[in-house]
């Protein structure tokens, strides 16, 4: 088993747009959120990786350890070769400690005090000079089990593996005993141009007010006169 061979391979995210927006009727005198472009180009911008196996996932579970009841939480493979996991960096995972993170972080309370499991990405991710990546959770798509913990990578100079710790939800689950099947949408990856950036507060003219407020009056005015097609592949 190579990695080429793997079901779950990065892809663009826009092949991963979910059905119930699929089948959303678009309606004749209002806008629904199909017609919304903003909302579209989070749905299709960028990249995703996905689960390369299966994870067993029990959360806040019980088990009998010296006749009394334990609560754990725990990751595990499932049916997966574990020479595998020597030879390749698939399949396996690693633990982030709460202390790692502030009492005032959410996080640890939505993980309900657990450590947090780092799922390690078998996919090296290389983008041109000046380039970074932002990797965040599926932006308006994400599992309602778990998401993972943002952030950004320099990855025209970082050129290895980026793993990715991820928080239960358990905010939703008290408990979860749970299979997160291969090629569950789990990363978005979206590549910028690192830029310097200066930030100014400046009032609008009156002029300007009433062009906008003109152009706004039209349906679907911001694909029509602002937004900008864009292209992964």
């Amino acid at each position: 088993m190579y990695l080429k061979n793997f079901k779950a391979k990065p892809e663009p995210i826009k092949v991963n747009i979910p059905k119930w927006f699929k089948d959303l009727k678009t309606h004749p005198t209002f806008k629904t959120i199909k017609g919304c472009v903003p909302f579209l180009d989070t749905l299709t911008s960028g990249y995703l990786l996905k689960m390369p196996i299966d994870y067993h996932l029990s959360f806040n579970e019980e088990t009998l350890r010296n006749n009394k009841l334990e609560k754990y939480t725990k990751l595990t493979t499932v049916d997966f070769d574990p020479s595998l996991k020597l030879k390749m960096n698939i399949g396996k995972t690693e633990p982030h400690l709460t202390e790692q993170l502030s009492d005032q972080c959410p996080f640890p309370h939505k993980n309900k005090g657990y450590s947090f499991q780092k799922i390690l990405n078998p996919w090296t991710i290389k983008t041109p000079p000046g380039y970074s990546c932002l990797f965040l959770p599926p932006l308006n798509n994400t599992d309602d089990r778990f998401s993972i913990i943002s952030g950004i990578v320099d990855t025209d100079s970082f050129k290895t593996e980026i793993n990715f710790p991820i928080i239960l939800n358990g905010d939703k689950y008290e408990k979860m005993d749970t299979i997160i099947k291969e090629g569950t949408p789990y990363v978005q990856v979206i590549p910028f141009k690192r830029d310097s950036w200066k930030m100014k507060i400046i009032p609008k003219k009156n002029a300007e007010i009433t062009r906008l407020s003109a152009v706004r009056s039209v349906f679907h005015s911001y694909k029509e006169y602002f937004w900008k097609k864009k292209s992964w592949k």
